[in-house]
């Protein structure tokens, strides 16, 4: 059970003009939320919007969730996050994740095998160069510092910049078991996606064993305050769809397997199986409206605070609040959450 549970928003990723978010992060500031959260696919980057937010706020704080590491080489990551993190007065939160083979390849250009090794190693490096107690140096295999090939001339290096914090709280995108174990040894915090609350201890009480104390869990929950339970529930479904059908291959889908574990295996593949034959309106329909409910907020705001007793059973410790921008809701919600 979380004993004070905090609230954040997910902005997600940014796709065109008027999804400039900067009137909700400064509502949620003002409301004392504690952090906003950015993203990013094949599109926007996740960086760019979180600092146009960074450069209008001084005290909530600031997150990715997630920055793929495929994008990024370790040490371009680690300049990103130290300069955010120096400009914002120490505010940065880092989320990074493995994504899956169908954006790594397809986008990236870059080989998927060994997520996990692969995310270990990243790891080391971002804190070796925030650290700078010594030239940076990794043995790889994945990414070998100095590069062993090439001109032969490459040599460690030791940023010129001294970052702000030389610990930036590093969160794990995972939904798999042996990566949420992974998190729990080598991160500061997970950051689930789809996730039932009363499901966490059953499926991951084991990977999130050895966790230390301080540990976060930050869920990102589409939230809808509405009279019309039906609509609320048809919207929710959107993403799952989305994510089921086509983020992922056919025969190798991370959010296909996490809805199987949830308890719909059968009903995912179905979705999966029209959303990929060009059927997004009936995919969108199969998914199970219990599915859609169990892992969001949704409905009037008695119903709201009564299922926020299901996630504060929970080992979450921040509510990361997605769909909602305006100020009002926004308010309601912090209160309900405040108790």
């Amino acid at each position: 059970m979380t004993a004070e549970m905090k609230l954040g928003i997910h902005v997600g990723y940014w796709q065109r003009d008027p999804e400039d978010r900067t009137e909700t992060v400064l509502a949620a500031e003002r409301l004392g939320y504690d952090s906003v959260f950015t993203a990013e696919a094949y599109g926007s980057d996740a960086f760019t919007p979180l600092t146009w937010y960074a450069a209008r706020t001084s005290t909530i704080r600031l997150g990715t969730s997630v920055v793929q590491m495929s994008a990024r080489t370790p040490a371009a990551t680690a300049m990103h996050a130290l300069t955010l993190d120096a400009l914002s007065g120490g505010r940065v939160i880092l989320g990074i994740g493995a994504s899956g083979p169908q954006v790594v390849e397809g986008w990236y250009g870059v080989p998927f095998p060994k997520p996990l090794a692969r995310t270990r190693e990243y790891i080391d490096i971002l804190r070796r160069v925030w650290r700078r107690e010594e030239p940076v140096t990794s043995e790889g295999p994945h990414y070998p510092l100095p590069y062993p090939g090439g001109t032969g001339l490459g040599k460690p290096l030791k940023s010129i910049v001294h970052p702000v914090r030389p610990e930036i709280p590093i969160y794990l995108g995972a939904e798999g078991p042996k990566n949420i174990a992974l998190a729990a040894e080598l991160a500061q915090g997970w950051l689930p996606l789809f996730i039932d609350p009363t499901r966490i201890e059953p499926l991951f009480g084991e990977a999130l064993a050895g966790r230390p104390d301080g540990f976060e869990i930050a869920a990102t929950v589409t939230t809808i305050v509405t009279d019309d339970l039906a609509s609320a529930l048809e919207f929710a479904k959107i993403p799952l769809a989305f994510y089921i059908g086509g983020m992922g291959a056919r025969d190798r889908n991370f959010h296909l397997d996490l809805i199987g574990r949830l308890g719909y295996a059968e009903q995912a593949a179905r979705v999966q199986e029209l959303f990929l034959d060009g059927r997004r309106a009936e995919a969108i329909k199969a998914v199970p409206d219990e599915l859609a409910d169990s892992i969001s907020l949704l409905g009037p705001i008695g119903r709201i605070k009564e299922r926020l007793a299901l996630w504060r059973d929970s080992p979450i410790t921040t509510l990361l609040i997605a769909g909602v921008h305006d100020e009002p809701t926004l308010r309601a919600l912090k209160e309900l959450v405040d108790g």
